[in-house]
């Protein structure tokens, strides 16, 4: 039943006083079974975080994938100054020349701006050239992790129209709260609703308000992908034609394996602009999928970015004073 409920808490967390004993009540179970398993998961840095997932562009946030082609003897002094900034989430060494490889976002009242931090960031790591690629057309993000064995090979990836919304004091104290890691307890969120004086009916409508606005992507757990058993993950970069690169993504976003699917710029030195993420238990079954995946998308050419290195995996702390005080550290 282990991996039954690990997929269950990726997909979808139930957004209830007791979320455990709704994730019971459907597995023919008992709350404390679902806690004891979950609890011992979590122990065992399986589960990497239950939390709301936020759209950073929707709240502000402006980011960009970038890549660092940094000498091999200044990586480790080039990592700390990347990992020092609060707006990087992801940080990772790839089998390219373009050897670094981070997400990079700025607060919306930023006074440097995105393309000034990455000027300071690449001058103060010794970077020898480096290259920026925003998300043009995002076509998928949603990592869930086949637990079970039972996932079909594609899946439909809807398109989501979301409605508008002008954030309030209390949204924002929402956001503030959510974002962050739960308890693994009978009630997880009682400790949220007390601190923000309302119930639970007003926390969940508010939450939902979030996802219908895109705000908010979804709420689940996200798995530690390594100790889940994926330890092949790659990075899959596709040539594509420009005036058919929507169809084309689409048709990649559709294959369950893939978590991540945008398509970003052309460089001179970059000719790759569809980027996928895709997950196996081994090299062996993640270049399987890639291969099936090739005979299906039209490409020039491809190529899969294994991660050789984990630097830095967390998620973005919102609406924090560290970004102001890092500018202010770094911006003169």
């Amino acid at each position: 039943m282990k991996d039954e409920i690990l997929s269950r808490i990726q997909k979808k967390f139930p957004l209830v006083a007791k979320p455990f004993k709704a994730i019971a009540d459907e597995l023919g179970m008992s709350e404390d079974d679902v806690l004891e398993i979950l609890r011992e998961q979590k122990k065992g840095n399986i589960i990497r975080q239950t939390s709301a997932i936020f759209d950073t562009k929707r709240l502000g946030y402006i980011s960009s994938l970038v890549a660092f082609k940094i000498p091999a003897d200044k990586i480790s002094d080039a990592v700390k100054i990347i990992n020092s900034h609060p707006g990087i989430s992801h940080n990772y060494e790839r089998n390219h020349d373009f050897n670094i490889w981070f997400t990079l976002a700025v607060a919306p009242n930023s006074k440097l701006g995105l393309e000034k931090t990455l000027e300071v960031l690449a001058e103060a790591t010794g970077a020898e050239e480096y290259i920026m690629l925003p998300t043009l057309k995002l076509f998928k993000i949603n990592v869930k992790l086949n637990t079970t064995g039972k996932d079909e090979k594609k899946e439909e990836v809807k398109r989501v129209k979301h409605s508008d919304i002008e954030l309030t004091p209390l949204h924002h104290a929402v956001i503030r709260r959510a974002q962050y890691d739960i308890d693994i307890v009978s009630e997880p969120f009682k400790k949220t609703v007390d601190e923000l004086g309302i119930d639970y009916d007003r926390f969940f409508g508010i939450l939902d308000e979030l996802q219908e606005a895109g705000v908010m992507r979804r709420f689940a757990s996200i798995l530690n992908h390594r100790k889940a058993g994926f330890s092949a993950n790659a990075m899959v970069v596709w040539d594509v034609d420009e005036a058919n690169g929507e169809a084309i993504g689409e048709k990649a976003a559709a294959f369950s394996a893939v978590s991540h699917c945008y398509l970003r710029p052309k460089y001179a030195n970059w000719p790759y602009n569809l980027f996928t993420m895709v997950h196996g238990k081994s090299t062996d079954e993640t270049n399987g999928i890639i291969a099936e995946m090739a005979s299906e998308i039209e490409a020039k050419s491809h190529m899969p970015l294994y991660s050789s290195r984990e630097f830095k995996k967390v998620r973005i702390e919102y609406f924090t004073p560290e970004f102001e005080a890092w500018e202010e550290q770094h911006g003169n």
